[in-house]
């Protein structure tokens, strides 16, 4: 009672175990503090469901957020709606308890082949995504639209008006192979197999990333993840 503590809602994949290992490896840092100072004590929520018991002890549904600050309960809101201060309605517990006990999350994530890298390669690429446990969900060939290619860019490509004009031109000269990709944690996966948009750059981290391998240059490199 006499100083605040903090409570924090946490989520990321197979997250218990990977808490309990860091407050591991914390608790001998705690030895080297000097004598007389403040020792940060932990209590971690074991399950989902201790979790979801305590978390409606601190939180309402306005104090969950996303964006930069990855809370337990991302898309909350469409999921389980808890109480909001002065207000009374009831919490369906059951699909948060489902929520917190499927472990890893199935996402979604797309994979665009540009012109000219799938035609000849793309049984090595479904074979790829296989052993790397993607499941092909959706699968399109298709001429894109300058409007489409341009919305593909990123903010610092799009600044240059000559590499951004490069960029379209490239994406509209062909037929374009765009893959809806599932698995769990899909986003994240994509990105690392692909590697930095610098095949060169990638051919020296790893010659087995996918852009060391079948791009040529920053604007020719094969994938959009």
């Amino acid at each position: 009672m006499a100083n605040p503590v903090l409570v924090c809602a946490l989520r990321r994949v197979n997250a218990f175990a990977l808490l309990a290992e860091a407050l591991e490896r914390w608790t001998p840092a705690r030895e080297e503090l000097r004598e007389g100072a403040c020792l940060p004590q932990t209590v971690m929520a074991l399950t989902p469901e201790v979790t979801f018991r305590q978390a409606i002890l601190f939180f309402t549904e306005k104090d969950f957020v996303t964006g930069k600050v990855f809370l337990l309960f991302h898309f909350l809101k469409s999921l389980c709606f808890l109480p909001v201060a002065g207000e009374h309605q009831s919490c369906p517990a059951e699909s948060l308890f489902a929520y917190l006990q499927q472990g890893a999350q199935i996402l979604c994530t797309v994979l665009l082949i540009k012109p000219g890298a799938w035609s000849h390669n793309l049984a090595k690429i479904l074979r790829k995504l296989d052993l790397e446990k993607f499941t092909v969900v959706g699968m399109k060939h298709l001429n894109l639209e300058p409007d489409v290619a341009l919305g593909l860019l990123s903010s610092e490509v799009k600044q240059d008006p000559a590499v951004s004009e490069a960029h379209c031109t490239y994406l509209t000269s062909g037929t374009a192979l765009v893959l809806c990709l599932q698995r769990p944690n899909a986003v994240k996966k994509l990105i690392d197999l692909l590697g930095p948009e610098d095949p060169k750059l990638a051919q020296a981290l790893d010659p087995f990333l996918w852009r060391a391998q079948y791009g040529t240059s920053t604007v020719q490199n094969g994938f959009y993840g």
